[in-house]
This record gives structure tokens, C-alpha cells and sequence, in this order.
């Protein structure tokens, strides 16, 4: 009977991961499709915060998460932020994979590819480890097999890595006092498009739109959209 219970098991354990996989492939597929569809963009955000100066970006991993009190006081600054340059968030699930759903929006118009987007980040932090593993205080295997987790969260190291591995600037609004605005470019290649992300420092990412483009009325997209 343990034999005959186990050969059950390993078959439905087969067929979960066999699902799954099939999932990221299908992600995967739509993804090329919608970033294709979207690569152009008009840089209405881009407009918006032409007067501010960027700093440069050194990338890091998570070090600390503020108090609440300090993590309230970042979001008012945030939200002051938000409404002077006119722009509009569209809030992804703060479920631990923020960065990778809020990346996943603005390349894709949709959150749901947050797992193609953790794939190639990671894929980029293994294939070129001598660009990154100055920055991270750790074993850098163990470093990015955490990464590969579901729900871990994403940091600067990946944000840098995100940039590289698709070409793109990614812009950060923050809401640190003194920092107002991150840009995290590409190392070796001009950039091909602009990323737009408010931060909500340490704590959450979403994806950023000019007021006037905002997708009020968004519906999300589902894996039949393309069929």
C-alpha cells in the first residue's frame, strides 16, 4: 500500500511541476508578444520630472526596513510627490514580488508576468555574476537561488540587473528626504526604453504613469488573450 501511495504521490508531484513549467512558458510567450507591442513609448513621465537631477545609483541589497512610524511619514512624502509632478500609480500586490510586478507593467501593461520578469533577472545576475557580485555581501550562489524564490523581495542589485537584461533606464520617485529620484541604466548598452517605478523606500515598488495615461479602467490580461 506505501508503495502503490507513494507512486501516486511522485505522479501528482511530476504533474504539478510539469504545470507549473508550462505556465512560465506560457508567460514567457506573451510577454515577448505584449513587450513588443508596447517598446514604444511617448516619456510623458519622463516630461513630468525633466528639472530633476538624478543621483547616481550604486545598487545594494536589502539592508533594513523602516519603523512604522518612518515608513508612514515616507509614504506621505511619496503621495506629495506623486500629486506635484501629476503622475498615477497603479498599485501592484505587495506579496513580494512588487519590484518584479511593478517591472512587469510597464513593460508588459500587466503585473501577471512577475514570474518571466524574476526568471530573466535572475538568469542576467548567474550568466554575468563578475557585473554584480561586488555588491552583494553574501555568498553569491546562495544569493541568487534566494532570489529565484516567489516572494522574495527584489532590491538594487536586481533593479540593476533588470536594466542590463532588458535594456532599459529604470526610473525611480522615491521617498527618501534627500533622494527624490533614481535612475538605474544600463551598464554596456544604450538604454532602449524608460521604466517608470515609485518607491516607497524598502517597503514597496509600483508602476508609475503621466496622470493624463493613467489605465483607470484596466482589466488584467488573461493567458487566452492572445487565442
Amino acid at each position: 500500500m506505501m508503495i502503490n501511495g507513494n507512486a501516486h504521490f511522485g505522479e501528482s508531484s511530476s504533474s504539478s511541476s510539469v504545470s507549473s513549467q508550462q505556465d512560465i512558458e506560457d508567460d514567457k510567450m506573451i510577454a515577448m508578444v505584449l513587450s513588443e507591442e508596447y517598446a514604444k513609448l511617448d516619456g510623458a513621465v519622463g516630461q513630468r520630472v525633466s528639472h530633476l537631477a538624478p543621483i547616481p545609483h550604486v545598487p545594494r541589497i536589502n539592508s533594513f526596513i523602516p519603523d512604522s512610524n518612518n515608513a508612514s511619514l515616507d509614504h506621505q512624502r511619496l503621495t506629495q510627490r506623486l500629486n506635484v509632478y501629476g503622475l498615477y500609480e497603479v498599485k501592484v500586490s505587495g506579496d513580494g514580488n512588487c519590484q518584479f510586478r511593478a517591472v512587469s507593467d510597464q513593460l508588459y501593461r500587466s503585473p501577471e508576468y512577475h514570474r518571466h520578469i524574476r526568471k530573466e533577472v535572475v538568469k542576467q545576475l548567474k550568466d554575468y555574476q563578475s557585473l554584480y557580485e561586488g555588491y552583494v555581501p553574501m555568498k553569491y550562489k546562495r544569493y541568487y537561488k534566494k532570489m529565484a524564490k516567489s516572494g522574495e523581495w527584489g532590491d538594487h542589485v536586481t533593479l540593476q540587473a533588470a536594466a542590463d537584461k532588458f535594456a532599459a533606464k529604470i526610473c525611480l520617485l522615491t521617498s527618501f528626504r534627500d533622494t527624490c529620484f533614481i535612475e538605474i541604466v544600463p551598464q554596456y548598452q544604450p538604454p532602449k526604453r524608460e521604466l517608470w517605478l515609485s518607491f516607497w523606500s524598502e517597503v514597496h515598488y509600483n508602476s508609475l504613469y503621466d496622470l493624463r495615461d493613467a489605465p483607470l479602467h484596466r482589466k488584467p490580461r488573461k493567458k487566452h488573450w492572445l487565442f
